[in-house]
């Protein structure tokens, strides 16, 4: 093969050097004449080159979504109340993978509000949630991981607790930014098998319960001199996603045992988002949030506190614009 290119490329030079004499006119002899002719003849080789695409170890997007509804009542006899809600939510995500190594950021913000007319604004929807996961494959689809999470809210919260004689709300102060906040490192391994189950154990993590405000901190469990909260446990989270054609499914549930305060009062968080994709840009979509936290205080409709279960839902149709590579709910 070495043969054959070094002989090419002497056939080009030489070649070369003839063509140049011919185009200054000077005479060529017999044998020049004789090797013009015969290169002449030598068909070209056609290569044809093919780039060469360099890896791409990081993946990336974004999910916009936005919906809107509006009720007008005019001479209403059944009663009610005119209102206008929106909400919104943004789902973020930058993976990296290399080798043995994965890296899987996410973020997602969504706030959300209704507008009645005779109650006034009340807040639907407010969340600020912030996950991060490392992980170094020890064994087949097993990995050693880290997982990193923060969670909050965006504005104020309150508690309808009645009205008052002239009819107007009596609120109570319920939740602000970094009141409460939670930061949680936790590691362990992770059993991620493919795209679908992803099942990580952390029996070494730390929680950071962040109470900014004074006057929430004992709803949320804190002492009222306490601005964090610390927890020492363990912690299970399973995520699951689903896709059936048009119809998607994701869920999380995350389990925390806190070793240093009742650890048989397990913590809960389970998450479930689905949507129906209509077309392009239009979906319909159901986000539930369950959370039990025995260290949360709610008051009843007599202002009782105790624990109890909180649940959110939220169904709306909504305008769906992607960023990037990102498959919805993917």
């Amino acid at each position: 093969m070495k043969r054959f290119w070094f002989c090419m490329v002497a056939m080009l030079l030489v070649t070369g050097s003839l063509f140049a004499q011919v185009e200054r006119g000077d005479s060529l002899s017999a044998s020049q004449e004789l090797c013009l002719i015969w290169a002449s003849r030598v068909p070209v080789p056609d290569i044809n080159y093919v780039p060469v695409e360099p890896p791409r170890y990081w993946t990336n997007g974004i999910m916009n979504q936005v919906g809107f509804s509006q009720l007008s009542l005019t001479n209403w006899a059944e009663g009610g109340s005119g209102t206008i809600s929106m909400n919104a939510f943004v789902d973020m995500h930058a993976n990296y993978a290399k080798g043995n190594m994965i890296w899987e950021n996410r973020a997602q913000f969504s706030y959300g509000f209704i507008q009645s007319f005779e109650d006034g604004y009340k807040k639907g929807d407010d969340k600020i949630w912030l996950n991060s996961k490392w992980g170094y494959r020890a064994v087949n689809d097993l990995y050693l991981s880290a997982l990193f999470n923060f969670r909050t809210q965006f504005s104020n919260g309150f508690d309808i607790l009645g009205k008052d004689d002239e009819g107007r709300q009596i609120k109570s102060l319920s939740s602000r930014f970094m009141a409460p906040g939670y930061v949680s490192l936790g590691l362990g391994v992770d059993y991620k098998p493919n795209n679908v189950l992803s099942v990580n154990f952390a029996p070494l993590t730390g929680n950071m319960v962040i109470v900014e405000d004074e006057r929430l901190r004992s709803k949320y469990g804190n002492d009222p001199d306490e601005y964090i909260r610390y927890e020492f446990g363990a912690q299970l989270k399973t995520e699951l996603k689903l896709e059936f054609k048009n119809w998607k499914l994701q869920t999380s549930l995350i389990l925390f045992s806190d070793f240093l305060n009742k650890p048989e009062n397990i913590q809960v968080n389970w998450d479930v988002n689905a949507g129906l994709v209509l077309n392009k840009y239009l979906s319909a979509t159901i986000r539930t949030y369950l959370i039990y936290d025995d260290n949360i205080l709610i008051p009843d409709s007599k202002g009782v506190l105790a624990p109890r279960i909180q649940f959110k839902e939220i169904v709306s149709l909504t305008f769906t614009y992607l960023i990037g590579n990102y498959k919805k709910m993917s």
